[in-house]
């Protein structure tokens, strides 16, 4: 997390491997979410005319993922490119975001200089940004140390903390300390005994009312465990927060937009700024997806917003691709 200041404001069926497929049609673009009576709904992708549906009364932020700054390789040796274009698009909105939140692998191989780069392009976008890392940015010898030196100021424990934003409570929570060298998955993502603890005892005392965004890097659900995607404990979580309203779990890490909805949990992976990776079980492993059509790269890269007003019910939210 970086630049935090806490603020205080005055049912879909199990995906198939066809529904990964199209979900995987859309990995790249840039989502629009806004609320309608504390429940999350989509309107569709940035640049759509279903996006200007976004009320600019409302709080509006975007989430940004898996830059992965220090990458070389195809499909794409340019990442802080694509990172630049990104943040651009961002810029360029008609309703500005009140804030970023980036969910994680912000560096390719947790190097200062790989940071140094990404915090060049995002602070241009002149926004509060709130990180949190993937496996890639706690790959140092320390397991993390540089990361959290950097950005785990006003955190808790290993990283994990929580905010209010307009009568929303958004949650930062990590699952990434237990990848093998390599970054090779050791089985589903784990958030432990302490963080759990700790996030019980956030959501205590909030009124069911109260939206909920949660944020992690890995799923908070499985989608497909020979590669990871997935939390093994992220059900104790869930349910510390089953009695609210509404409930918004925002993650990354597998490249590509896969949605589910769980009674008032409703769940959403997000596209990467720097490469696409398969569709889940349908390539050798979950690495980049080198064989990209020339011109085709930007279709799969992007960025979301997600848009909530009060009273309305959910957050709409909107992708958007890279493409011009």
């Amino acid at each position: 997390m970086a630049d935090r200041d806490d603020k205080d404001p005055a049912g879909a069926a199990p995906l198939n491997r066809r529904g990964l497929l199209k979900c995987m049609g859309w990995a790249g673009t840039g989502v629009v979410w806004g609320l309608s009576g504390g429940v999350p709904r989509t309107l569709g992708l940035i640049g759509d005319a279903s996006a200007a549906e976004v009320k600019q009364d409302g709080l509006t932020f975007v989430q940004i993922s898996d830059s992965h700054i220090g990458f070389h390789l195809p499909p794409n040796p340019d990442p802080r490119g694509t990172l630049t274009e990104a943040i651009d698009k961002i810029k360029a909105m008609p309703t500005q975001p009140a804030f970023l939140i980036h969910t994680g692998d912000i560096s390719h191989l947790s190097k200062e200089e790989e940071w140094d780069d990404a915090d060049q392009v995002i602070k241009t976008a002149n926004k509060q940004v709130f990180f949190i890392p993937g496996e890639h940015d706690v790959a140092d010898a320390d397991n993390g140390k540089a990361y959290l030196a950097r950005y785990g100021k006003n955190t808790n424990g290993r990283g994990w903390y929580s905010f209010d934003v307009a009568g929303v409570h958004f949650i930062g929570l990590i699952n990434v300390y237990d990848f093998q060298p390599g970054f090779k998955s050791a089985g589903l993502a784990k958030l432990g005994d302490e963080q759990l603890e700790w996030l019980e005892k956030d959501v205590a005392g909030r009124s069911t009312s109260t939206p909920i965004v949660l944020m992690a890097h890995l799923p908070l659900w499985t989608i497909y465990e020979p590669w990871g995607w997935g939390t093994a404990d992220a059900g104790r979580a869930l349910g510390y927060l089953k009695r609210f309203g509404s409930v918004t779990v925002l993650n990354g890490h597998i490249h590509q937009i896969v949605q589910k909805v769980e009674g008032n949990l409703t769940f959403h992976t997000a596209r990467s700024t720097a490469f696409p990776i398969p569709a889940a079980g349908t390539g050798p492993a979950p690495g980049p997806m080198k064989e990209v059509a020339a011109g085709e790269l930007h279709k799969y890269l992007g960025i979301r917003t997600v848009n909530y007003v009060r009273g309305k019910g959910a957050p709409a939210l909107t992708d958007s691709p890279l493409v011009a």
